[in-house]
């Protein structure tokens, strides 16, 4: 599992969202399976979760970030 205050400061530092934000997205995620970060162009949000799972398997967590089209 993701530790809930990684997931919180994951939020905080990829997707700049405040404490209070992060913390009720991570609580979303942890009920819900799923939560929306952010919309971003193509490019950035393929940056943006790589850039995460990345993060995620340096420290061995195995959290989750994908992104899907808007159509």
């Amino acid at each position: 599992y993701t530790p809930m205050d990684f997931v919180v400061g994951v939020l905080q530092r990829f997707f700049e969202k405040s404490f209070e934000e992060a913390t009720r997205l991570m609580l979303e995620v942890h009920t819900k399976g799923a939560v929306i970060c952010g919309e971003y162009t193509r490019d950035i949000a393929e940056t943006k979760a790589a850039t995460v799972l990345e993060f995620a398997a340096k420290y061995e967590h195995p959290l989750q970030c994908k992104i899907r089209s808007v159509s």
